[in-house]
């Protein structure tokens, strides 16, 4: 059960407070040191309750949510509240997101790779899609307030994970963890946008200057259907019933104004909307190792290597609009409609390449990394 309004905004109001200290300058490591992400993870953990491990801790119910975006069009919301004011049209805002290793290898030309990469105004840089067709529901407090008590890694997963935050180990049953997952899709902060309009290939070399890989097929299937209890393996992420609700899967297409025309990455930028929600605004979207949004909101990429040796893009979950090509894996293809299975294991087949050479962009494609325990 939700709290009150009035003390829920003012829940919110406190964990911003400490984000907002937490993060003077989030792309400033200090010398030396790992990666840092802006901190707000760590501030909501440390302004809630302890809990014992991220896989135990309590998930609230989705009706906050899904009384969020009922919500959202209320005339008498604080600016703080708008859901708008976290999509970002200028560089430094978007490149404030994240942070990479200080200092980047030598001869890496980071901040050059990241100026070309990163931007607004087209899908040749990657950002949180077109503005001012994109339609958001849930507010960056209202997201805070639904995670509020969440502890999204404990001292012992950040040391497992190289010292990186918003991190967790992924193992099979009885075996030692080999990777950690990012626990949010890129930026990989709690309660901001994913980043949209990016290529494989581009995606690879972001997660890299992080410290970081794209994850594997394999490891994100695991950090979907595993239990880190040694639990049978599921279905979705969170349970084993197809439930539109649990996750920002449920927004429909049908009759958005512009129709959405993807001939094109130039056309799409210009009629299709990004109707993302920031991350961790569906706290029922998220598996047992406390991974988020593995269904919906963003489709994914990732690695697969195949049995020729070489290394290819994957492309895998799916996206807001979900709900439009939603059928479970029991059920059968319909004709003239193309709808897929958007289970843990669905071994999906779009957009192939090798990784090398990987330039499929989308406004509802993004990614999230790992690491390599070591």
């Amino acid at each position: 059960m939700p709290p009150p309004r009035s003390a829920a905004r003012a829940l919110a109001a406190a964990h911003l407070v400490a984000i907002a200290t937490a993060c003077s300058d989030p792309r400033d490591p200090g010398p030396g040191g790992p990666a840092t992400s802006s901190g707000s993870a760590q501030a909501i953990a440390d302004a809630a309750p302890p809990i014992a491990s991220a896989s135990s801790a309590p998930v609230p119910a989705a009706t906050a949510i899904a009384q969020a975006i009922a919500d959202a069009g209320d005339a008498g919301e604080a600016a703080g509240d708008d859901p708008m004011a976290r999509h970002f049209e200028d560089l430094d805002a978007i490149l404030g997101l994240f942070s990479i290793k200080r200092p980047p290898k030598p001869g890496a030309n980071a901040d050059m790779f990241l100026q070309k990469t990163f931007g607004y105004g087209g899908p040749w840089k990657s950002n949180q899609g077109n503005r001012d067709l994109s339609h958001h529901a849930v507010s960056r407090a209202r997201c805070v307030e639904g995670l509020a008590g969440i502890v999204f890694q404990t001292e012992d997963q950040r040391a497992a994970c190289g010292g990186l935050p918003n991190m967790v180990p992924i193992y099979k049953p009885g075996k030692k963890p080999k990777a950690c997952i990012d626990v949010f899709e890129f930026p990989n902060e709690p309660c901001e946008l994913p980043m949209v309009w990016i290529a494989p290939t581009q995606a690879r070399r972001v997660c890299e200057l992080q410290g970081k890989r794209l994850c594997s097929q394999e490891e994100w299937t695991l950090a979907c259907r595993g239990d880190p209890d040694g639990g049978a393996d599921r279905k979705y992420a969170y349970g084993d019933d197809l439930d539109l609700a649990a996750c920002n899967t449920n927004k429909s297409a049908k009759g958005q104004k512009p129709g959405c025309d993807d001939d094109s990455s130039k056309t799409a930028w210009k009629t299709c909307q990004s109707n993302t929600e920031p991350a961790g605004a569906f706290p029922q979207c998220r598996s047992r190792f406390g991974v988020y949004d593995q269904h919906g909101n963003v489709a994914e990429i990732m690695t697969r290597l195949d049995p020729d040796g070489h290394t290819y893009s994957q492309l895998k979950g799916s996206a807001f609009f979900y709900a439009d090509v939603a059928r479970r894996p029991e059920e059968r293809q319909k004709e003239g409609r193309e709808t897929y299975p958007d289970h843990c294991a669905y071994d999906a087949r779009w957009h192939v390449e090798p990784i090398e050479n990987a330039w499929h962009v989308n406004y509802h494609l993004g990614f999230r990394c790992c690491r390599t325990v070591k």
